[in-house]
């Protein structure tokens, strides 16, 4: 249909937008009452005149080639397409606009009608956005930098303590004393556990966190499971049940491997008699894994607040409360990052099951059966230590030195280059990651050997637990990693499992 002019400045006259109708010369040929609020120009001062008129001198080039080019395909533009225009005042100020574009056949000619919008307002909401989202970008790297320090700084201390504890633990004959030290480490290890659980939430909290997602084997997660918790389950009376699955699954290992070890350890805790059962059902492309008690169960009132962080169940009668109640609220906010459904169903008095839904993997892959390595005989072992902490160092080298092994300390690289010429070659190095401000145990470990042209097995003992570090860990062969405060007879395990006959460096790597 086509249009009188006239009757296309009768309706545009009203619109609550500036409204400029422009001939197919870019000349106005009308402007609403709206565009003298907007602008500054009356209706007659605009009339006539190009609409370059209205944008900042800089653009008006372009915009008479854009114009050409719509004159000979005019199309209907609507507002807000996301270009970033500005429209210029008569008294030279700049603002922000939104313009949409209508084309109309008149008996004059086609004319192109423009709705006009400041969004002045929007744009000064977006940009404060903006900078918020970039300084809470800028604290959470800050944040994640302190974490690193901090975890390191306060495992310190810990660890040199349960070094302690464990050379006690091994020389005291008095029962009572003996007693003492028992109870000791176990307050260590709730120590331990709720420095852990804290650190995990503000590492969680700051987005520290970023999944490595890849196949990984069932199997292997369940076997260690079983024999990290199987002697806890067995010295409450408890039978550990652990299913065989031979299932390839996508996640991040070791962060599912954590959800399942908060899962049962609150399995174990709340569980008086009976057992806790790991296990799994397929459901199609995923897989259920389940941790099944039978235990004191839940109350359906406390089934929507249990993830919540310092949420506690009533304790069993004659147990002490243990934790700080943040072990389910780290399952929660794990299987948020990794997007594995968790599920809970509890019957009081009769237990409760709590599951973690994960996709299998798409071409599932041969499965290895977890090896069982039979304990090494007791062997003296020469260990070159290397830990800038005093304290640590001293802890570690009596335990050692109890367990029967010759040891070396050293607090810097070149304390322990030193030693090499000294007291020859070490069975193994034992390194703090962290030597100093310009040096790091996986440098340590990487020069030693070069040093020696062998590949002294090593165990790399740190409080930080950074992405980073971790990568760069994994790329030193012949290194396996402990987290303070380390299990001491892990430690103890891996030094008298390495090995008596080295094989040469690979110089060329």
């Amino acid at each position: 249909m086509t249009l009188r002019s006239a009757d296309v400045t009768i309706l545009l006259d009203s619109a609550p937008d500036a409204m400029v109708v422009a001939n197919g010369d870019g000349h106005i040929v009308f402007a609403n009452s709206q565009t003298n609020t907007l602008f500054g120009y009356s209706a007659d001062q605009l009339i006539g005149q190009p609409v370059e008129i209205l944008l900042p001198e800089r653009y008006r080039n372009t915009h008479e080639q854009h114009r050409g080019r719509y004159a000979r395909q005019p199309h209907r533009r609507p507002m807000g397409d996301g270009l970033e225009l500005f429209g210029l005042r008569q008294n030279g100020e700049e603002f922000p606009v939104e313009i949409s574009l209508s084309p109309v056949e008149t008996e004059d000619g086609q004319l192109v009608i423009s709705a006009i919008r400041d969004v002045s307002e929007r744009a000064a909401i977006q940009k404060d956005l903006e900078h918020a989202r970039d300084e809470a970008e800028k604290a959470n790297r800050a944040k994640s930098a302190f974490l690193a320090a901090a975890s390191h700084d306060l495992r310190q201390p810990l660890q040199a303590l349960k070094l302690l504890n464990s050379v006690l633990e091994k020389t005291t004959e008095n029962s009572r004393q003996a007693d003492a030290i028992s109870r000791q480490h176990e307050a260590l290890g709730s120590m331990t556990d709720l420095l852990n659980s804290l650190l995990d939430v503000s590492k969680l909290e700051s987005g520290a966190i970023t999944p490595d997602i890849g196949d990984c084997e069932v199997a292997a997660i369940f076997h260690r499971l079983r024999s990290e918790f199987e002697v806890q389950a067995q010295a409450k009376g408890l039978r550990l049940e652990v299913d065989e699955c031979d299932d390839v699954i996508r996640t991040d290992a070791n962060l599912l491997e954590q959800i399942i070890q908060n899962l049962v350890a609150n399995a174990i805790r709340y569980t008086r008699q009976g057992q806790v059962q790991l296990r799994t059902t397929q459901l199609n492309d995923t897989l259920r894994i389940e941790v099944v008690d039978t235990g004191i169960g839940i109350p359906g009132s406390e089934i929507e607040t249990i993830f919540e962080e310092f949420h506690q169940l009533d304790r069993i009668p004659g147990q002490p409360r243990e934790g700080l109640g943040l072990g389910l609220s780290i399952v929660q906010r794990l299987a948020d990052l990794l997007k594995h459904p968790i599920g809970v169903e509890s019957t009081p008095g009769e237990g409760t099951c709590f599951s973690v839904t994960v996709p299998r993997a798409k071409r599932p892959q041969l499965v290895s059966k977890p090896i069982l390595v039979q304990p090494a005989p007791s062997t003296s072992r020469h260990v070159l230590i290397i830990d800038d902490d005093p304290a640590v160092s001293e802890a570690t080298r009596m335990l050692l030195e109890v367990e029967g092994h010759e040891v070396t300390p050293a607090s810097t690289l070149e304390q322990a280059q030193a030693g090499l010429d000294r007291d020859g070659r070490p069975d193994i190095i034992v390194t703090d990651y962290h030597l100093g401000v310009q040096q790091t145990g996986v440098d340590a470990i990487l020069k030693l050997r070069n040093q020696l042209g062998l590949d002294v097995p090593a165990v790399l003992v740190t409080g930080d637990t950074s992405a980073a570090i971790m990568g760069e860990v994994e790329e030193v062969p012949n290194c396996q990693l402990l987290s303070k405060p380390v299990d001491t007879e892990k430690l103890l395990t891996l030094i008298q499992e390495s090995a008596g006959d080295l094989s040469p460096m690979n110089r060329a790597s």
